[in-house]
């Protein structure tokens, strides 16, 4: 990458990600050796990712909403004070396992709401044309420190102790902070103004359940990474009851981790070129559920080291190229908000797996836990399969701003609504079939950028005539589907309806009035737009959607 900024800016994430990672690995180390309980020390696993389930949708609307550079500076100062903190009370020796999993929770709500912000920075600092290698390297900043920071931390956990841990770990945080504050970001105003929480919340939810794209990489983060996350949260467990290692030698296997996720990284890009993305996922299932089964099945620590390696290489592997494909199909509105959605998904199946691994370890044992991890991740790889990802090339995520009509955007006021839109077409003879199917693609583009009901009538009297009708909360939602919201591929699907049709399309918005029915008082049976302007048909034969 050419782009100083976006170097700075990629070290200060990586500064961020490894101080996290580190902090878990000497957290897990220090609950075990506190409490000697396998539940405790996978509840650890589930602390920090647990608020990426509870807070990555709000923290992705704020990302989305919000001034980018302030949020993370904050959030990276508070990860520092609470970094520094702990190491203070681990000098002290007044740590205990409550202390450190309330610590590690803090941070995890920290990293929820770094994360989304991380992510959709990335347009800012590179050109379009080197986006998608920005998000590749943004998703290998990720995977890299969580196979890298566990291993650091290992090493300096032996020979520094768990105290002077901590404290570096809130050094990294702060130097985070330090590196976001000397980018000077120029802020590009919304042309409909902030969007508010909520209803950010709402636009971002709606996205995603109709982006069909966002829904395969869902799926995929879903069956792996909850039967996966039983080596992150049993490693400790394994180096200690199993291996019989110190510090010292849990570093080593975390070491091993990280080889693999390095040299997983090297070839990534080569393996890409020559392996469909499919067979990529569905190869990264199958090597960790041979990692994880023939870990289950030996107590060589050179076996262990290389079967670690391997389960390095496919965790990032799978994580980078989901991160990667979810990062080239959104646009830009949404998408802190969406991805939001990837991170909880990874988050919450992390929480959940390391408590339901905890568990299962101690009614079976270690060895049996492992084996069962392996059994489901290789019948998870079948059912991927038919789930196959989205080619990112085919979607073009470009804003395509078109204004709305004048003698409607005059009249109505931004919270004027609910908003009905409707379309009218007169479809040609013979070419019924076709645009009916066009339909189904135009819903979909419909729904993902705001509309809340769609519906397509036909008309029995008039046999080519079809209307489609749509709802959106309020004027304000309607005009971002107009200025920002619908993408250049949105754009497409939408205009290639006229090869179907006999005479152009007719438009028209109706927004809601108040109707006295007789049941209650009603002061004010006209709505307010009809006495700024009392026109008719001010909504009518409108060319733009």
């Amino acid at each position: 990458m050419a782009s100083t900024v976006y170097r700075r800016l990629w070290s200060a994430q990586a500064s961020s990600n490894l101080g996290i990672w580190m902090h878990v690995v000497v957290a897990q180390w220090v609950v075990l050796n506190i409490s000697g309980s396998a539940v405790l020390v996978a509840l650890v696993q589930t602390a920090i990712a647990l608020p990426m389930v509870l807070l990555a949708a709000p923290a992705g609307v704020l990302a989305d909403v919000l001034d980018r550079r302030g949020l993370l500076i904050l959030i990276q100062i508070a990860m520092a004070v609470l970094g520094g903190a702990l190491a203070l009370t681990t000098w002290l020796g007044n740590s205990s396992a409550g202390v450190v999993l309330t610590v590690t929770f803090l941070i995890g709500c920290g990293t929820a709401f770094l994360w989304p912000a991380w992510q959709a920075i990335q347009p800012e600092l590179v050109p379009r044309a080197q986006l998608a290698q920005a998000a590749s390297l943004g998703a290998v900043n990720v995977n890299v420190a969580r196979v890298l920071g566990p291993a650091l931390g290992g090493v300096l956990l032996a020979a520094v102790g768990a105290g002077a841990v901590f404290g570096l770990v809130g050094a990294l945080f702060g130097l985070a902070a330090v590196a976001v504050a000397s980018w000077s970001r120029t802020v590009i105003p919304d042309p409909v103004g902030r969007e508010r929480v909520l209803r950010g919340l709402r636009s971002g939810a709606r996205y995603v359940r109709h982006a069909r794209s966002m829904r395969r990489v869902l799926v995929q983060s879903l069956l792996f990474v909850p039967a996966a996350t039983a080596l992150w949260a049993l490693l400790p467990v394994l180096a200690k009851s199993e291996l019989h290692l110190g510090a010292q030698g849990f570093g080593v296997l975390l070491g091993a981790l990280g080889v693999g996720g390095l040299c997983g990284t090297l070839a990534l890009p080569g393996v890409r070129r020559h392996v469909s993305t499919d067979d990529l996922v569905t190869g990264a299932f199958a090597l960790y559920a041979v990692c994880l089964g023939v870990l289950a099945m030996t107590s060589s620590p050179a076996v262990v080291f290389l079967l670690l390696a391997g389960a390095g290489a496919a965790w990032l592997a799978l994580l980078s190229t989901l991160n990667a494909m979810a990062q080239l199909a959104l646009p830009e509105w949404v998408r802190a908000r969406a991805l939001s959605y990837f991170i909880a998904a990874v988050g919450g199946s992390q929480a959940i797996g390391g408590v339901v691994w905890g568990v299962l370890d101690s009614f079976v044992g270690l060895r049996a836990t492992l084996l069962s991890a392996a059994a489901a991740l290789a019948a998870l790889a079948v059912i991927a399969r038919r789930s196959p990802l989205i080619d990112p090339s085919a979607l073009d995520p470009t804003p395509s701003v078109r204004h709305p009509p004048s003698e409607v955007d005059d009249v109505l006021e931004a919270d004027d609504g609910p908003i009905l839109v409707t379309v009218d077409y007169r479809v040609r003879i013979g070419e019924v079939d076709g645009f009916r199917q066009a339909m189904v693609a135009v819903a979909g583009v419909r729904r993902r950028t705001g509309a809340r009901r769609w519906r397509l009538y036909w008309d029995p009297a008039v046999p080519q005539r079809y209307l489609e009708t749509f709802v959106v909360a309020s004027w304000e939602e309607h005009r971002r589907q107009h200025l920002g919201r619908m993408t250049v591929l949105d754009r497409t699907l939408v205009e290639a309806l006229d090869s179907y049709l006999e005479v152009p399309l007719v438009v028209s918005h109706l927004a809601a009035v108040d109707v006295d029915f007789g049941t209650r008082r009603n002061k004010a049976p006209v709505h307010r737009f009809a006495r700024r302007r009392a026109t008719s048909g001010s909504g009518r034969s409108s060319p733009e959607v």
